[in-house]
């Protein structure tokens, strides 16, 4: 867990040469255009990236959560919006993995593995952010066939997936009267709303997902009827480790490129890095860093070794990701009046981080989530 095995360094370098090569010559301009490149997503898919712990009978690489942890964080050190899309892809994968039937497994599983199909998932709408069991969204059986109406808003990739994961109201209110479904995105039916004009990850796609009379068989039901919830919440403690993991990737490139330039621009005749007040600052960033990625494969470790991992991952995504905007900002201010500018990437970095302390669960329902766990634990 501390210490790279060969083949994690040896993958590593791998993915790192494949983003240097493919994604970091498009990374600015794509971020200026809101542009996003599917064809990158299948290249990544074709090297084994985009299918890390799927096992090897449907197509992955058969690995674990802590190797997917370091392609995501050595894709998110050249561009945060193609490890998000990356993690996200993988939320379709956790979910038919662990609690799909057999068909759905074989019909999906190797097309998103290999990138050949982009995976979404769609759970919050627009009164339901955090309070996610409070989805309007319904499904119900008529003619043989799940009818689906509704619409869900923020997901990733809405637009361009192949396939949709949603959540849907079968039942009563609350989380037991929901239900997880696959949509193909090309079923009649689904249709998009606005892209989104964010702040930062503008080479992700972010849009409305809409759901007119939108037909799926009875089998395209995800675990059984009333097991949406239970589905959503088992993909979001993986996804927290991902996004973990990203955010790690995203502040150690803000590091990198803050250290490199405090040893090479020089004031009062002498490189900024011998100031004190810049090297506290570099050290401070260097400690959020490291803490963060520890705190991320211990989580991801516990997943691998089938311990309870969901609070440790709650804590790994909120300390990485309030880590990740801390060390950006002081990465825009290491550079002072550059790092302001769109000629180095640090304030790319800066904007990239602040939705990672929103996804997956605000930092806030992070810290609701760990409450929990340690009321339980100290409850005599």
């Amino acid at each position: 867990m501390f210490e790279r095995t060969e083949e994690q360094q040896a993958l590593a370098e791998a993915v790192r040469s494949f983003c240097v090569a493919e994604i970091a010559p498009h990374a600015e301009a794509d971020d200026e255009a809101e542009r996003f490149r599917k064809e990158l997503v299948s290249a990544m898919g074709e090297q084994g990236f985009c299918g890390v712990p799927t096992p090897e009978e449907y197509g992955g690489l058969g690995l674990g959560y802590l190797d997917y942890c370091i392609v995501l964080e050595e894709i998110a050190k050249v561009s945060a919006a193609y490890a998000v899309t990356v993690a996200v892809n993988g939320l379709p994968q956790i979910i038919l993995g662990k609690m799909g039937s057999e068909e759905q497994r074989q019909a999906w599983l190797p097309r998103l593995a290999a990138g050949e199909a982009l995976g979404a998932f769609a759970l919050s709408e627009s009164g339901s952010g955090s309070d996610a069991a409070a989805l309007r969204t319904t499904a119900v059986q008529r003619g043989g066939e799940w009818v689906l109406n509704g619409s869900k808003m923020w997901i990733t990739s809405a637009g361009y997936a192949d396939l949709y994961v949603v959540m849907a109201r079968t039942g009563g209110v609350g989380p037991r009267g929901i239900s997880a479904f696959l949509v193909p995105g090309d079923t009649a039916g689904v249709s998009f709303g606005k892209k989104e004009r964010k702040m930062g990850m503008r080479a992700s796609p972010t849009a409305e997902l809409v759901l007119e009379d939108v037909r799926v068989p009875l089998d395209a039901l995800v675990s059984g009827e009333g097991q949406g919830f239970t589905v959503a919440m088992a993909a979001l403690d993986s996804g927290r480790i991902t996004i973990g993991a990203t955010a790690v990737g995203l502040a150690q490139a803000a590091l990198d490129t803050a250290g490199t330039y405090a040893t090479e621009r020089e004031q009062f005749g002498q490189p900024i890095v011998d100031f004190q007040g810049v090297s506290f600052m570099l050290a401070d960033m260097a400690c959020r860093v490291e803490a963060a990625r520890l705190l991320v494969h211990k989580a991801a470790w516990m997943r691998d070794n089938d311990r309870d991992y969901s609070p440790i991952a709650a804590m790994a995504k909120c300390v990485a990701t309030d880590a990740a905007m801390a060390v950006t900002t002081d990465a825009v201010q290491v550079l002072g009046g550059n790092g302001y500018t769109r000629e180095y990437p640090t304030e790319r970095y800066m904007r990239d981080a602040k939705v990672m302390q929103i996804v997956e669960g605000t930092n806030q329902i992070q810290r609701l989530v760990i409450g929990r766990h340690l009321k339980r634990t100290y409850t005599r």
